[in-house]
């Protein structure tokens, strides 16, 4: 045996011409795997439209979000002036004179259409741009299909996040969403959608408006989720590669969340995460048929890979066989003992007649829910 090794150490003496040389011409430095790294990052845009989108987007950067640039885009002067994003758009100045597009899909499409290399500029060079809006008013529901149509065309992987309304806020909007959500799948990879009114099925009692602030709050955890399963690294790590797989060309996808509480038993945790996200009200949905999962778990510092897979394992039992599943894991040092967080994502799923439920609503709510005291933009 030693007569082999030293054979080998000869060999490479021989071919370096010096026993130190090795590390400079057989490895890579740190210096140059960082030049790499820089060169491969993954370069996502996260996009809020209107009113609800700049909302989110100013729920994110209060969360942090790593890895992630984020750009307003508004016809409301006022809003965009107090939104926290860093790259901000004002678009159709020239159409409303930054006061608004009054509920009107058509002149938010307009607005962003006119502005439309601004859009283009700020979303040169991405790997992946996030649209997110709440459908049902004008500028977010006009604007986010131009905009997803502008990440196509730049050859990102595009994918929106959007709420549906609340069914109190009556006819317009439910229209208005149902105009929006079949321009967003022409344009988009992936549309994930949150039906508002599932969230009162979470928490019945809330007030209208912190229910809006519920919804703001779950587009920004998804968004950040997402991107974050690409930019930090963890246990079990996911890269652009992987998400591109379940995400590019995946149609309708819809997201479930779980959380294991603290006063759960290490043994019971992870199979209490992922059963609340696959039962929760906002995955209103036929699991069995999903075509892809993504699924990220973050756990407290003692989580071990073991539960991950447990998660992952118990997700593959509940959906088709064929389906591509791709995961992540990572550690939170901040959450508390016993906490396990399970983000789901559904793909290729048959959205269980929300198309229908708003033309129902279109029919059967004239006059109904048409002013409630909220300013939509």
């Amino acid at each position: 045996m030693d007569s082999i090794v030293q054979e080998a150490i000869n060999k490479v003496k021989a071919a370096s011409g010096s026993p130190h040389s090795s590390s400079k011409r057989g490895a890579d430095t740190d210096e140059e795997l960082r030049r790499i790294v820089e060169g491969i990052k993954t370069s996502i845009r996260v996009v809020g439209c209107g009113g609800a989108g700049s909302n989110t987007i100013d729920r994110l950067l209060e969360m942090g979000v790593e890895g992630g640039e984020v750009i307003s885009i508004n016809t409301d002067a006022l809003h965009l002036l107090y939104s926290k994003a860093r790259s901000k758009i004002l678009i159709g100045t020239s159409v409303t004179g930054g006061v608004g597009a009054g509920n009107d899909p058509d002149v938010g499409e307009q607005c962003a259409e006119s502005d439309i290399d601004k859009i283009s500029s700020v979303l040169q060079g991405a790997d992946m741009v996030f649209i997110t809006c709440g459908l049902g008013g004008g500028t977010g529901t006009g604007s986010a299909p131009v905009v997803a149509e502008v990440g196509k065309e730049l050859q990102a992987l595009t994918i929106a996040i959007v709420t549906l309304p609340f069914q109190v806020e009556g006819r317009v909007r439910a229209e208005n969403a149902l105009k929006g959500l079949k321009k967003l799948r022409k344009y988009s990879d992936t549309v994930i959608v949150i039906p508002n009114d599932r969230l009162l099925d979470i928490a019945p009692n809330l007030p209208l408006n912190a229910a809006f602030k519920v919804a703001d709050e779950l587009l920004a955890n998804s968004v950040k989720g997402i991107t974050e399963m690409v930019t930090k690294p963890g246990l079990v790590n996911l890269d652009f590669a992987d998400v591109r797989t379940i995400m590019k060309d995946g149609g309708t996808a819809m997201i479930g969340l779980g959380t294991s509480s603290k006063e759960t038993s290490m043994e019971a945790r992870s199979r209490e995460s992922v059963e609340k996200a696959l039962t929760s009200p906002l995955l209103d949905t036929d699991v069995s048929n999903a075509t892809g999962a993504l699924i990220n778990i973050i756990g407290s510092r003692d989580m071990t890979l073991e539960e991950a897979e447990e998660i992952v394992r118990i997700v593959s039992e509940r959906i088709s066989p064929e389906a591509e599943i791709i995961w992540g894991a990572q550690i939170d040092e901040g959450l508390d003992r016993n906490v396990i967080k399970t983000l789901l994502i559904l793909s290729g799923v048959s959205v269980p007649g929300y198309e229908e439920e708003l033309e129902d609503k279109v029919e059967h709510a004239e006059g109904k829910g048409s002013d409630i005291g909220l300013k939509y933009i």
